[in-house]
């Protein structure tokens, strides 16, 4: 009798022991915060230290693939957008995310035929697309031989007034210079005004020679227009008695793309920080730095979040954007979707556009102060210079702000060209674009400075999570 009291309590203890351990692994194992197990809570320099170098140039490195495979390109609407679409998705499931794809469709520009231009008179010449001109996203299509009339071609904001055009011969093709306003608004201008194409040349200044690659937001526009490279604008302009034939066939046609969106809970119902950045390339190149830098930020430090189980106070989104190039449709759409319901979905917009200039500068957007102010006790804290920067409508931010949502964002520069004070302040070369190869083909792995990558990587992760409350 004793023996079976002995055995039975034997057997009580052992099983008291086993549920016991089951309880603490199921705790361990279904809590996605350490903090809840007895473990120290993941902090912003944890995850910063966790976002390493290596594993965003991986990821830049596959963008790179993808886009070699694709024609060079990434763009929205092309087969590389897609692919790129593929591979940020396949990763976050890997992390243990369940990623959405935020579906809508936009218009796509494509070139039937190869456009052309040639001078006519005085002696006629045959311009060379690519090193020459190249046509606009969204141009018009038209067959045109008409007389070549510069507008205000020495001014700076060459047609950005409808009273530039006073005196203009209807029919005329209009010759104007880059700057000053956006492009749809000169081409605007000039439809209004009878142009029948127009012709729009690169500034001159340093990064701005090439013919330009831009976009004129959305289809509408009835007359070709091509962007000209400096030297052929500048020769084109100081001649008289100039006739033109300029011919384009553009597809303006509406295709289906998609957002990629994915959600990482916070302990809240609060609004979540949302982590943006545009997945797509121009159709003229790669763009590794634009925006493959921004995706890989985000995307590696979603997969780091996970990887270490954190659960914020404030839920975080992560989201990469589609058709940025032809003019903010993706953060557009999604904004316009989420209607009245933004201010309670979304408490604030970190954007990531262009974060591995090879002529860097360390710009944090000057916007929301709490956001920037965050940014910059960052930098100070790891002894590195910034300057602010006011981007207005350039990126994917400036919807949300439209909607009264904080934003806030780094940048380390396009092909405006660095100025002599933040040569000072980075190194590098005063009056050199930040990013000679800004939509170009040379937008390529190699065209990114990886230290800078890194360092604005971290800041992003560590911000993020701080702002969302570790």
């Amino acid at each position: 009798m004793k023996r079976a009291v002995l055995l039975l309590a034997v057997a009580l203890a052992i099983l008291v022991a086993n549920l016991a351990a089951w309880s603490s692994r199921g705790e361990d194992e279904g809590s996605p915060n350490p903090s809840a197990t007895g473990q120290a809570a993941v902090t912003p320099a944890d995850l910063e230290q966790a976002v390493t170098t290596e594993a965003l140039l991986g990821h830049l490195r596959e963008f790179e693939a993808i886009a070699d495979r694709n024609g060079g390109s990434r763009e929205t609407g092309g087969p590389g957008y897609d692919a790129s679409v593929d591979y940020v998705v396949r990763t976050l499931r890997d992390a243990g995310y369940e990623p959405e794809l935020h579906r809508f469709r936009l218009p796509v520009s494509r070139e039937r035929e190869p456009s052309t231009l040639e001078r006519l008179a005085p002696s006629p010449v045959s311009f060379v697309a690519g090193s020459d001109f190249l046509t606009l996203e969204y141009s018009g299509s038209g067959d045109v031989t008409a007389p070549l009339e510069p507008v205000n071609a020495d001014d700076p904001t060459s047609g950005c007034q409808t009273s530039d055009f006073d005196g203009f011969t209807d029919g005329a093709v209009a010759l104007l210079r880059r700057g000053g306003c956006f492009f749809f608004q000169k081409v605007g201008n000039a439809e209004l005004a009878g142009a029948a194409a127009v012709l729009v040349f690169n500034e001159g200044g340093p990064g701005r020679e090439a013919p330009i690659t831009a976009t004129l937001v959305e289809p509408g526009v009835r007359v070709p227009v091509l962007g000209l490279s400096n030297t052929l604008g500048e020769e084109l302009a100081g001649m008289s008695g100039v006739t033109v034939h300029v011919a384009a066939d553009v597809d303006n046609s509406e295709r289906e793309t998609a957002n990629v969106i994915a959600d990482l809970p916070g302990r809240t119902s609060d609004g979540v920080v949302l982590l943006g950045a545009h997945l797509d390339s121009v159709g003229a190149g790669p763009g590794i730095n634009d925006n493959g830098s921004g995706s890989a930020a985000i995307l590696e430090a979603a997969v780091q979040l996970k990887r270490h189980r954190v659960q914020p106070e404030r839920g975080m989104r992560f989201a990469w954007w589609a058709g940025e190039e032809l003019g903010l449709h993706g953060s557009t759409e999604y904004t316009e979707e989420l209607g009245s319901e933004i201010a309670d979905e979304v408490a604030l917009v970190l954007n990531f556009d262009m974060i591995g200039s090879p002529n860097f500068g360390r710009l944090v957007y000057d916007a929301d102060p709490e956001i920037t102010d965050a940014f910059g006790e960052w930098f100070e804290s790891h002894d590195l210079e910034t300057v602010d920067v006011v981007l207005d409508g350039r990126s994917d931010h400036a919807p949300f702000a439209e909607q009264g949502i904080p934003v806030g964002g780094l940048f380390t520069g396009a092909d405006e060209p660095k100025t002599p004070e933040e040569a000072e302040l980075f190194g590098g070369r005063a009056g050199e674009p930040h990013d000679a190869c800004y939509h170009q083909a040379c937008d390529t792995l190699a065209n990114v400075d990886r230290t800078t990558l890194g360092q604005m990587a971290d800041a992003a992760a560590a911000v993020a999570l701080q702002l969302a409350g570790p």
